[in-house]
């Protein structure tokens, strides 16, 4: 009797991985895990950003609904942007079908003010309420009371015209009319909503006022320490990295379309950052500014500080502005910064996320009654008052500022030869693998209770970027293999 090896009945996750995945094999994962989110889970070609196990319904932030499709990411924007990634790197077409069918999702639902809302639900009742750029093309020119307010809070415009940029991008969409028109609107619509000192609010329902004074950042002589209720979305925001992202959009519309407006505009915003940098004892940035520079309540549980973490995201980007256009004004404001987070840092190597102006004194608040204290004994746990990535990230920033221009320009142009691509391959292998070992029997990947959006894009960019290197290690890459 033939006793057959003991592996052929171990589940697929106890297997011994080929420490380097044969391509083929990865991709056809990938196409699995298309076929059931183009099959199962799409609206419209869009998606929400996670499911019930059941498909019953979609998920986003704010409802659950089988017609609802997420803006924010992780949602359409993540998952289109993963099938674009996937299609650079297989050629397969199956890729850019979806790619494609997302983008007209956000097509469908992009507002007449050019950007996104947090979601949109599909369901004819609930579309009604919305004033789309679909409505202004199609002759409609009232708003009368719908909505119309496009959002740069938690990377929702900006994931969405990145997407579409790269999509439109593609030499295999450079005839798609609609696609192109919509990236048009949307990047002239968030120059437009751009303010004078180079800002942008959280929200934006037409063209910035030009007439908006430009000041440096200020403390105010005096501010409530009980939540004001005023209405924030028009002020300047860093919060949520709202103007890393923008500045990423520009100098990416620039990069593909050579339209100088665009880098301008992300200059524009380096400018503002210069500006909006606390004057001493605080050299750090807030989360927003009024149209005065002083900085302001948003939220109930977002006061008037200097930042622990937007600040990063400021700097961050004023070192970006510097490698891409050789202004050192840009990296003047950064030794300011770096001394104010030495001085900052709580006793445990963390950050606090506020910290009160001109005293420095780390502010939290008391859960449930959202009173602003001294005392992080009874922190509400929705929100993150304390920080442990910030030393890491802080430490990431210092490592880049040694580097020549040069060389931080020729690392974001990609590996040139097969060895280097064949050294990405084997970097990258392991996320592959991690990636082919965790998928389930339809193809995706479960999170918790859920089916997750976020999930799918991880694993499926994971798994494209492996895929990538290893066509471009060629020769290099198939001998390491044998």
């Amino acid at each position: 009797m033939k006793i057959l090896p003991a592996f052929l009945f171990a589940p697929l996750a106890l297997l011994a991985a080929d420490p380097l995945p044969d391509p083929a094999v990865v991709t056809e994962a990938m196409k699995k895990a298309t076929l059931f989110y183009t099959s199962k889970l799409a609206v419209h070609g869009g998606y929400a950003s996670s499911w019930k196990k059941d498909l019953s319904a979609g998920i986003t932030e704010h409802k659950e609904s089988k017609t609802v499709i997420s803006i924010q990411p992780p949602g359409t924007t993540t998952v289109g942007m993963a099938y674009v990634r996937a299609f650079q790197a297989t050629g397969d077409v199956q890729f850019l079908e979806a790619a494609k069918a997302a983008g007209r999702a956000l097509i469908e639902c992009q507002l007449a003010s050019g950007g996104w809302d947090s979601d949109f639900d599909f369901d004819a009742a609930k579309a009604k309420q919305y004033y789309l750029h679909q409505h202004v093309l199609a002759g409609d020119k009232e708003q009368g009371k719908r909505r119309n307010s496009s959002t740069l809070d938690d990377n929702k415009t900006q994931s969405a015209l990145l997407f579409l940029l790269e999509l439109a991008y593609l030499p295999e969409c450079k005839d798609d009319a609609a696609l192109k028109e919509s990236v048009k609107f949307g990047l002239e619509s968030l120059l437009a909503a751009q303010y004078p000192n180079g800002a942008w609010s959280q929200q934006f329902d037409g063209p910035a006022d030009q007439a908006t004074p430009v000041k440096k950042a200020a403390y105010p002589k005096e501010w409530s320490r009980t939540f004001p209720k005023v209405k924030y979305t028009d002020f300047y925001t860093l919060n949520d990295g709202n103007l890393q992202r923008a500045a990423q959009v520009m100098l990416r519309a620039h990069e593909l379309t050579k339209d100088e407006r665009f880098l301008n505009s992300a200059k524009k915003l380096g400018d503002f950052l210069i500006l909006a940098q606390m004057p001493e004892p605080q050299t750090g940035w807030a989360q927003q500014y009024n149209h005065d520079m002083e900085p302001v309540w948003a939220r109930k549980f977002e006061p008037p500080c200097v930042t622990g973490g937007e600040s990063l995201g400021a700097m961050e980007t004023l070192h970006d502005l510097y490698v891409v256009t050789g202004e050192e004004k840009y990296l003047k404001p950064l030794a300011a910064g770096f001394a104010w987070y030495e001085r900052s840092a709580l006793s445990d190597g963390q950050y606090a996320r506020f910290y009160e102006l001109q005293t420095n004194k780390p502010l939290y608040f008391v859960k449930d009654s959202y009173e602003l204290t001294y005392d992080d004994s009874n922190l509400p746990t929705h929100y993150g008052f304390k920080m442990d990535h910030i030393s890491r990230d802080l430490a990431k920033l210092k490592e880049l500022m040694q580097e020549s221009r040069e060389k931080l320009l020729e690392k974001r142009g990609g590996p040139t030869s097969e060895k280097s691509w064949t050294s990405k391959a084997k970097g990258a292998a392991g996320k592959a693998n991690a990636a082919l070992q965790s998928q389930n029997a339809d193809g995706i990947w479960v999170k918790g209770e859920e089916i997750d959006a976020g999930e799918f894009t991880k694993q499926m960019n994971a798994m494209a970027y492996y895929v990538e290197a290893a066509k471009k290690g060629g020769a290099e890459f198939a001998k390491l293999r044998q």
